[in-house]
């Protein structure tokens, strides 16, 4: 078999990070039988940063496909006005905002995706670039989720990000130890709900 490869996103990589993103949502499990919507999530998560921030997104390819995604941006709250500007009305259609107090995970997402300025968050600002990174299980634990994330770093100091951040639901005791494996440290936050936030220079 070939040795799994880091390359670049590339846009028929779409299906296969979207199926990623769905089978590792639940605090690193698979979330497909939690919503109904399966493109939902993707398109909060894994697509914006691909559409938006193309020079940092990278896949790891099995030979047969993305086993694996890291996506970014170095620059937080100009993502947050592009994801206003320019990635919700691509998506907004296909996830309409619901009315009243979301009641259903769906609901509580599409809320999420029509707020994008919940990554705004005071605390942080001092590591602007953020993160997101998954892998399906058969290639965690085997260094490539430390690869993709070396390579993202060293894209996000081309860039002039000196320093990251990414959001991580607490419950994922398993992320946090390999996060805490990488050098990133918890970062308060006055109010985090069920995310923990943790950051670290990109050199």
């Amino acid at each position: 078999m070939p040795t799994p490869a880091i390359r670049p996103y590339h846009p028929g990589d779409r299906d296969a990070v979207f199926d990623i993103c769905l089978r590792t949502a639940e605090a690193g499990g698979d979330a497909r039988h939690i919503y109904r919507d399966q493109d939902l999530l993707p398109n909060i998560f894994a697509a914006p940063y691909a559409a938006l921030e193309p020079d940092l997104a990278f896949v790891l390819d099995s030979g047969a496909g993305p086993v694996g995604y890291v996506l970014g941006t170095s620059d937080t709250p100009r993502f947050v006005r592009d994801f206003r500007e320019k990635w919700l009305p691509v998506v907004a259609a296909r996830h309409p905002l619901p009315t009243g107090e979301p009641a259903t995970p769906d609901e509580v997402m599409t809320a999420l995706l029509h707020r994008p300025e919940r990554m705004i968050v005071p605390e942080v600002a001092d590591y602007p670039a953020h993160l997101h990174i998954d892998l399906l299980p058969d290639y965690q634990g085997r260094g490539y989720g430390r690869a993709l994330l070396t390579t993202l770093f060293a894209a996000l100091d081309k860039a002039g990000a000196a320093r990251v951040h990414l959001a991580m639901v607490t419950a994922n005791t398993a992320a946090r130890a390999f996060y805490d494996r990488m050098g990133f440290h918890e970062i308060p936050v006055a109010d985090p709900g069920v995310l923990t936030y943790l950051g670290r220079s990109t050199s």
